[in-house]
């Protein structure tokens, strides 16, 4: 249930580059300029952000970003109902050409950005440096308080689309109540002049062959009369009778010439088909006659068919279907006109909507103050000793689509301040770790398996960036977390350590990541405490922070 393995190729300053990726918490440091945040931009590019001509390397036609993760059974499902293959693994690949042109695949199948983006949804969660800016939104604050209630807000949004029809529906029909009337009336006439004919299903084509057979009655007579008289002829003109002869002069000799009893024996089955027609005729005769009195009362209905036929513009076999459509939108302006019906429907649907939102409201209530208890202890382990985190509910005037209250945060830095909104929160230091104790909090909350925190520990040192590292740490043991960060006390935390690096080749300045570990791993911790030139007292530091024996 985590990323496994990231290849990019032409992406950004990054020339070629695969890596496999470990469960537990993993961080990229480097020199300021490095590219440390190149991995995260190719993970959201990935997974559906917005493709620019700009990450395609410079010299190069396109760039490819592949990424493979360990699917979780949500995945599966997103995959099984999307139409997409569920495999054992669950592989991501997005190219992005020098005229923007982009194209995506998911398990080897095309797919669109929208796709990437709904999948990703369910496999990373980023939290990036500005991540307090979002705690200005009320939808991102009342998403995050949602999550931690574990609060499904479905039910509500469709009670309340349902509420919302009702009421247009009232109000349309209210508005429209003369013209309902007219349109009714007009109707309620073409479906009394249709049900004069009461048509049927089908009834067209039956009485059309009808009509045309008795309308042709006397010639159909005269020419089964005129076969069968050619058949049967009572003189020695009848086919049937010249069919016989002829059998019989084949038959005398065909014991001189074999080939003449063949030719009877086809003979003989054209005779056996002639009696059958002359049968067949006879039949017919003695059960056809003519019908004038039908054959006029089919005359009339035709007649009456057609006209209404003419009226509407509608041929005549649609009849029977425009009839049933007719009823229907009858039937559906005769609701529409029933004022009294529509308003009970309104209230019914105000009524559902509002216990909706009181049982949503509810579970925000019951949530708002362990959500702020969690949240203020873990702003006093990020050295905010005394500061108070509050969860706000102001009741609103009439029911929203999300409930009936604005979610909103307050944060007071130190004791004895009065909390205020985070977005009037001073300190830039103050914002990334308040905004740091929120993501520790919620983080545990997602489907996704992995975490990344893109530089969110800037603004920190010190005790508390050794706060942030435990924390993180913390968070591994249970997903996997991958942090860019500056800060040796959190690197040194990590169970995992890439190194970012960039050197200049044939030209090109290209940017490479590698795991380290052992010496190396010590040398870049030191280089983080103490700058490129590396003495003892760093070097020991170093060691110490990672639990290294001395060398």
């Amino acid at each position: 249930m985590a990323l496994t393995h990231i290849t990019l190729r032409d992406f950004v300053i990054v020339r070629e580059l695969e890596l496999d990726l470990n469960t537990g918490f993993g961080v990229l440091t480097g020199e300021t300029g490095a590219g440390k945040s190149i991995l995260i931009d190719a993970l959201q590019l990935a997974l559906g952000a917005r493709a620019e001509t700009s990450v395609v390397r410079e010299g190069a036609s396109r760039c490819e970003v592949c990424a493979e993760f360990e699917p979780t059974p949500a995945v599966a499902a997103w995959l099984n109902e999307a139409g997409f293959e569920n495999e054992a693994s669950l592989l991501l690949r997005r190219t992005v050409d020098t005229t923007g042109k982009s194209r995506a695949w998911i398990n080897g199948s095309p797919a669109t950005a929208t796709q990437l983006r709904e999948l990703g949804e369910h496999l990373l969660d980023i939290h990036g440096q500005h991540a307090w800016q979002s705690l200005t939104r009320p939808d991102a604050v009342r998403g995050l308080l949602d999550a931690y209630a574990s609060i499904d807000t479905r039910p509500l949004k469709a009670a309340w689309h349902a509420w919302r029809l009702a009421q247009q529906t009232l109000a349309d029909a209210q508005q429209a109540q003369s013209t309902l009337a007219n349109e009714r009336e007009r109707l309620a006439w073409q479906i009394g002049e249709l049900d004069k004919l009461k048509p049927a299903a089908g009834e067209w084509e039956d009485i059309s062959t009808q009509h045309s057979r008795l309308a042709n009655a006397q010639a159909l007579i005269d020419a089964a009369n005129e076969t069968t008289l050619l058949l049967e002829g009572d003189d020695e003109g009848g086919a049937l009778r010249q069919l016989s002869r002829a059998i019989q002069s084949l038959q005398a000799l065909g014991h001189v010439e074999p080939e003449f009893n063949a030719l009877a024996e086809v003979l003989l089955s054209a005779q056996a088909q002639a009696e059958d027609v002359a049968h067949s005729l006879h039949s017919y005769l003695r059960k056809t006659d003519l019908d004038p009195q039908t054959l006029a009362e089919l005359d009339e209905r035709m007649g009456l068919w057609l006209s209404l036929a003419r009226r509407y513009k509608k041929p005549p076999e649609e009849l029977p279907q425009v009839l049933v459509q007719w009823r229907e939108e009858l039937a559906r302006l005769d609701a529409a006109a029933d004022l009294d019906a529509l308003d009970k429907a309104e209230q019914a649907a105000r009524l559902a909507c509002l216990q909706a939102a009181q049982q949503v409201s509810a579970q925000r209530q019951k949530a708002a103050k362990p959500l702020a208890q969690a949240v203020t202890a873990a702003m006093q382990q990020l050295g905010m000793q005394g500061g108070r985190f509050e969860v706000s509910l102001q009741t609103l005037d009439a029911p929203a689509q999300h409930g009936l209250e604005e979610v909103s945060f307050l944060v007071a830095g130190h004791e004895g301040s009065t909390p205020r909104p985070v977005g009037k929160v001073a300190s830039g230091g103050e914002l990334s770790r308040i905004a740091l104790a929120i993501a520790v909090t919620t983080s545990e909350l997602g489907e996704a398996g992995t975490l990344i925190f893109d530089e969110v520990d800037s603004g920190v040192g010190g005790a508390v960036a050794e706060t942030v590292g435990r924390l993180m740490k913390q968070l591994g043991q249970h997903r996997q977390v991958l942090a860019v960060t500056h800060l040796p006390q959190v690197a040194a935390c990590a169970d995992h350590h890439l190194l970012v690096s960039k050197a200049a080749a044939q030209g090109q300045v290209s940017s490479q990541v590698r795991a380290v570990s052992g010496e190396e791993r010590v040398s870049e911790i030191a280089r983080m405490l103490g700058g490129e030139k590396l003495s003892a007292t760093t070097l020991a530091h170093a060691r110490e922070m990672l639990g290294t024996p001395q060398g």
